[in-house]
């Protein structure tokens, strides 16, 4: 697993995959219920989406909740990018006051490292340029609906996202 940061790779791999494939509906994924039942009548039902996904990919990292990956991969994922010398994108990814900078494959390419592009594009069966370019158009705009306070969620605060 990419150098210990395996919610960071699940987090990726999620908005790789299903937050491309649903970016109409990434807003309403993690802007959404926050753990609300889809049926009323049935309040501990789940009700999909995000939590679900997250839950499932807590299952396999050890049992860790849905938020915890979340955060937890937030975290990593916001450390790697100031690591790598592109921390002011990341950041105006968390900052309300700025618009998102854009992020493109070269910068994606540094941050990320062979080995977990190598991990991903395994994981997610798409090719490099395919993963690259999916998580290009929505890593920004999910980094930002996921700080909406201007700072990292905790893991309850993440939690709710779910």
């Amino acid at each position: 697993m990419a150098r210990g940061m395996p919610s960071m790779v699940a987090l990726l791999g999620l908005l790789a995959v299903a937050g491309y494939q649903n970016r109409d509906k990434l807003g309403e994924l993690l802007n959404g219920a926050g753990g609300q039942s889809a049926d009323p009548a049935n309040p501990g039902q789940s009700s999909g989406g995000l939590g679900d996904l997250l839950s499932g990919l807590g299952g396999a990292l050890g049992g860790a909740s849905a938020g915890s990956v979340l955060s937890g991969g937030l975290g990593d994922l916001v450390d790697r990018f100031r690591q790598t010398g592109h921390g002011r994108q990341a950041d105006s990814w968390i900052n309300a006051d700025e618009d998102n900078a854009p992020v493109d494959a070269a910068d994606l390419e540094d941050t990320l490292g062979e080995e977990t592009i190598a991990e991903l594009t395994q994981k997610t069966g798409l090719s490099r340029a395919e993963l690259l370019e999916r998580l290009s158009k929505t890593l920004p705009d999910a980094v930002n609906r996921m700080t909406p306070n201007g700072r990292m969620p905790t893991e309850d605060e993440a939690a709710r996202f779910t």
